[in-house]
């Protein structure tokens, strides 16, 4: 998918009611994710409803989707030349455990078998994801605050 299109379906995810939209094209796949508005202590925020997006708008953007899968896959094999720790869940990625503590582990960190690499909220609980082996931060493949999948590579470790 070409970033023009891009672009507008994120504008249209921002200005619109809904918080997620996910379109597969082809083998290409583009999910935007609007994270929560911060709500003042004391407010509860009305729980929302997804609108379905109209089947007629999915296949107009397919012939644009062969590119982008491109540069995806040429970016990651280097990535994965080390041990990849995945999320076991789906939710928010934290590298620290509050915004004012140094984050759990960085690039160059040494790491041991068992050693709490970051966080992951999922449904308000705060989830300590650990090391399921021991040795260097390669690469965090994850922006702090970013939500994750399950499966998703967070962290390469050599």
């Amino acid at each position: 998918m070409d970033l023009r299109k891009l672009k507008t379906l994120i504008d249209l995810v921002a200005e619109s009611g809904i918080s997620e939209l996910e379109i597969t094209e082809g083998e290409g796949k583009v999910r935007i994710v609007k994270g929560p508005t911060p709500m003042p202590q004391g407010y509860m925020q009305a729980p929302m409803q997804m609108q379905p997006m109209p089947m007629q708008q999915a296949p107009a953007p397919a012939p644009a989707a062969a590119p982008a899968p491109a540069p995806v896959v040429d970016a990651a094999p280097p990535v994965e030349t080390g041990h990849v720790v995945k999320s076991p869940m789906v939710g928010t990625f934290y590298r620290s455990a509050n915004p004012n503590s140094p984050p759990f582990a960085e690039v160059g960190t040494q790491v041991k078998e068992g050693q709490t690499l970051c966080i992951v909220e999922a449904m308000k609980l705060m989830n300590e994801i650990e090391s399921d082996k021991a040795g260097t931060v390669k690469a965090v493949l994850v922006e702090n605050g970013q939500p994750v999948e399950y499966g998703q590579p967070l962290f390469v470790i050599e």
